[in-house]
């Protein structure tokens, strides 16, 4: 499907949604989102500082942005009128909602109080409607072309990995192993999808760690987790490295998280709920004696998000589908001792699964 189709079947597919709810109009403010409707791919510079918004109405969508952006957008914007404005994003729907529109959807999840008070302001005799979730979902199932821009990403990541591990020695600092890191991922993709965790020692058992100017020592598991952005889509993966043999308990329980890890991947498949996959793996740490160390939930989708739908979690009811891509990533966090962490990224498939990832297990001499 070219480029231009793509996105002109999300906007029918998000209009059938629009009709159900009595919307007139949609605005999406959410970054992912936008770039998801239309292909632009300016990323906002902080939650009072937007790049623009789609305008959604029946017969066209429009992408508002100001002057900063005019050449990226006209360049960029697929099935979008362009629509810069000067004097603010209320000014440009006074302008472009005609009166005829009543009812305005909008993401409750990405747009600040101010801004959503200036809207009703300008507009006061529109009706805003909160319409939350609904590209999220169709998100959550990738085309092809989407999954292999996340396979590219895994691709990446893995390389730098493999690149960075080989570095490690004894005396090395987590901050430095993190710098290595964002380099390589600077030099070989758009950068990180996140800041990467390096967490060695007793750190290593803070799920999310910020790396510091500890030193690495013999002995040491080192939790490194960190993703790759490519073409707007992330990649998302957990190795915990050892730096010669591991000490006291955490060989066990890196026995333990991969025999959980390895089950839980195999559950994945369509039909199957979040939550009966994560207590796949729930099921068998808890069952080794370490159910109360393992204090998250199993996984998260993975797209132009790091964190997105499907959750894998025990709260999560919801049923995969083929075409979703998750992340599968148990862990076992001991305070004061260390902990260990394995991920990787899983397609559902109209069959089961595929497992995204090809770096295996990685130990440091």
């Amino acid at each position: 499907m070219r480029p231009s189709s793509i996105f002109s079947h999300r906007l029918r597919r998000l209009r059938t949604s629009m009709r159900l709810r009595g919307l007139d109009a949609l605005l999406i403010t959410g970054p992912e989102n936008r770039r998801y409707v239309s292909g632009f791919t300016a990323e906002d510079a902080g939650i009072d500082e937007s790049s623009g918004a789609v305008l959604v109405l029946g017969n066209e969508a429009v992408l508002m942005t100001d002057g900063r952006y005019k050449l990226q957008a006209v360049e960029e914007a697929q099935g979008c009128r362009v629509h810069i404005y000067r004097k603010g994003l209320h000014e440009a729907l006074k302008q472009l909602l005609s009166s005829g529109i009543k009812v305005l959807g909008y993401e409750p999840g990405y747009i600040t109080c101010q801004r959503l008070e200036s809207i009703r302001a300008a507009l006061p005799e529109k009706q805003l409607v909160p319409f939350p979730g609904r590209i999220e979902k169709m998100r959550a199932i990738k085309t092809e072309e989407e999954i292999l821009a996340i396979k590219e990403a895994i691709r990446v990541a893995e390389k730098v990995l493999e690149q960075v591990v080989r570095e490690i020695r004894s005396g090395m600092t987590e901050k430095a192993i993190a710098w290595r890191i964002l380099e390589g991922l600077y030099r070989q993709a758009e950068g990180p999808s996140f800041p990467p965790i390096v967490a060695s020692g007793p750190n290593s058992a803070l799920p999310h760690a910020v790396p510091t100017e500890r030193e690495i020592q013999k002995g040491d598991p080192i939790v490194i987790d960190m993703g790759a952005k490519l073409r707007g889509y992330c990649s998302d993966m957990t190795r915990t490295v050892f730096l010669g043999t591991p000490k006291g308990h955490i060989k066990e329980i890196f026995r333990v998280v991969r025999t959980a890890q390895e089950s839980a991947q195999k559950a994945v498949a369509p039909g199957k709920s979040g939550r009966e996959v994560d207590m796949v793996a729930r099921n068998i740490i808890t069952r080794a004696g370490y159910g109360e160390y393992f204090v998250h939930g199993l996984g998260h989708g993975v797209g132009l998000q790091v964190h997105e739908a499907p959750v894998l979690s025990p709260g999560s009811r919801r049923h995969l589908r083929p075409g979703m891509v998750a992340t599968v990533e148990p862990g076992i966090y001991l305070p004061g001792t260390g902990g260990v962490r394995l991920e990787n990224m899983v397609l559902v498939r109209e069959s089961g699964n595929m497992v995204l990832n090809n770096l295996g297990w990685l130990q440091k001499g």
